[in-house]
């Protein structure tokens, strides 16, 4: 790799990587302290998950720019382990977790995300930043009037910094500003010491206290799987919407082997299993960060403020980071969608919005998009169907009657396509079915052609296909059976 290419990868502009690096690492404590909280763990566990994640993920994942660390999809997983058998066993169900997503990577599983249609990322987009936006409620509501006038002016200095100087993020500005404001009057509004304890103390190395059987892996696979899958979902979707953001390109095999090795490194140092964060992407992205420094310095300036800086981190207020939490939110959600309901095709707003509700009403990310990708196949399928036809010609004088076939043969069209030969028909000396405009795809569809075939020789009329092309003509060769010697229709039920 050349210098060029090396620099642009991993810091295009020092400075603006640095800088907004430093605002993601102030922004992740209390996340990540409150993911534990969910995961009924030690708020240390949230934050070095978060830092050797990031930090891991910056060396080895394969999307520069890309915040990946502790996140409350992955902590609602965890709850029932640690309920039920205690942290130990999460640390090794976080270590199992990356190996699987290692092994994703492997079978090159990244390539998946191509099958995801833009409307279920554009659901998956817009659902983030209402769940963003509804998670920032309870420090908000019932909170105070100061609250609200900390929030609405931390607001206001987010976007309106920008208009005076680009030099230094306006989330930064904002976060100082209003730390070192409610500090100098003591306010007495919630801040990030009240969320949990900081630790003072450096992550080390240990292997999980669990008993080496396969008791514990019967207990840790079933979480693994699901972590590993809702893991890589999440990150594989932030990924292609980074991409949008910068106009660049990721590798996504890439990501699946960063979070694994990332998940890995965090099981052996204390943390909990984690992903790609949207959120923290965006602030990210918008803040100027562009290469893969910028992650770095995310992880390791979120290490220094809690273990070095401690006490001042404590006092930042709530209301700070919920209008920053507001703002990427805002940034987050396509408006542009809602202008295109009318416009843009029935099927792909009723995609967008059923996955915007799935995951709103579920709190589950793999659910939604889960259900958006079923969505959109079930659409392609009937789409696909509609472009599919048979028709048939015999002359006034001949006794051999020319079906052809035009669109794709597959499992929503293969009932069709064998209703459309006349089997009944008398004085037919030969049928010519004529596939040069269609295309056979499974085995649903050269069943359907064997028994079109069948049915013909059944009643004694012999059939010639013509125009079968190579693709096709492989397929039915290994699958069908007509073609064979002695093969018969086969009765019913057999």
């Amino acid at each position: 790799m050349s210098l060029a290419k090396l620099r642009a990868e991993w810091s295009p502009n020092i400075v603006r990587d640095l800088l907004a690096g430093t605002v993601v690492a102030l922004a992740l404590i209390p996340e990540a302290i409150a993911f534990s909280v969910i995961a009924g763990v030690d708020p240390k566990v949230g934050l070095y998950a978060s830092f050797c994640i990031a930090v891991i993920t910056a060396i080895a994942g394969g999307r520069p720019a890309m915040i990946s660390a502790a996140t409350g999809a992955m902590a609602l997983i965890m709850v029932s382990l640690v309920k039920d058998h205690g942290v130990g066993y999460l640390f090794a169900a976080t270590i199992l977790t990356g190996i699987l997503q290692i092994g994703a990577s492997i079978l090159k599983l990244g390539d998946l995300m191509r099958f995801v249609s833009r409307s279920v990322v554009t659901g998956f987009v817009n659902a983030l930043a209402i769940l963003i936006f509804l998670a920032q409620m309870p420090e908000l509501l019932g909170q105070g009037t100061t609250v609200y006038i900390m929030t609405a002016v931390g607001l206001a200095m987010i976007y309106g910094f920008p208009y005076l100087s680009k030099a230094v993020p306006s989330p930064l500005i904002t976060i100082v500003l209003l730390t070192g404001v409610s500090m100098y009057f003591g306010f007495g509004v919630r801040t990030v010491g009240d969320m949990g304890a900081l630790p003072s103390e450096l992550p080390w190395f240990a292997l999980p206290q669990v008993p080496l059987t396969i008791e514990t892996l019967q207990i840790i696979l079933p979480y693994s799987l699901t972590l590993a899958m809702v893991g890589l979902l999440e990150s594989l979707m932030t990924a292609a919407i980074v991409d949008e953001m910068t106009d660049t390109d990721s590798d996504k095999n890439r990501e699946c082997a960063g979070q694994g090795l990332a998940n890995v490194t965090s099981g052996f140092f204390g943390g909990m299993a984690g992903c790609a964060m949207i959120g923290q992407s965006v602030i990210n992205v918008t803040s100027g960060g562009r290469g893969r420094l910028s992650t770095l310095w995310s992880g390791v300036f979120l290490l220094f403020l809690i273990v070095v800086l401690g006490p001042y981190v404590a006092q930042i207020p709530m209301a700070a980071l919920v209008a920053v939490m507001i703002m990427v939110a805002i940034n987050t959600f396509q408006w542009n969608s809602v202008r295109t309901l009318l416009t843009h095709p029935k099927s792909s707003s009723f995609v967008m919005l059923g996955t915007v509700v799935v995951v709103v009403a579920t709190h589950d990310l793999a659910k939604g998009v889960l259900f958006g990708v079923v969505l959109s196949g079930l659409f392609f399928a009937h789409k696909v169907t509609r472009f599919f036809s048979v028709n048939s010609v015999r002359g006034e004088t001949s006794t051999v009657r020319t079906y052809t076939v035009t669109g794709q043969i597959f499992f929503a069209t293969a009932e069709a396509f064998h209703s459309a030969f006349d089997f009944r028909e008398e004085d037919l000396t030969g049928i010519v079915i004529d596939v040069h405009a269609s295309h056979f795809w499974d085995i649903t569809s050269v069943n359907a052609l064997d028994r079109v075939v069948l049915k013909f020789r059944h009643h004694g009329i012999p059939v010639e296909i013509i125009g079968m092309n190579e693709a096709t003509a492989t397929m039915v060769e290994r699958l069908g059976t007509h073609q064979r010697e002695g093969a018969t229709l086969a009765a019913p039920g057999h």
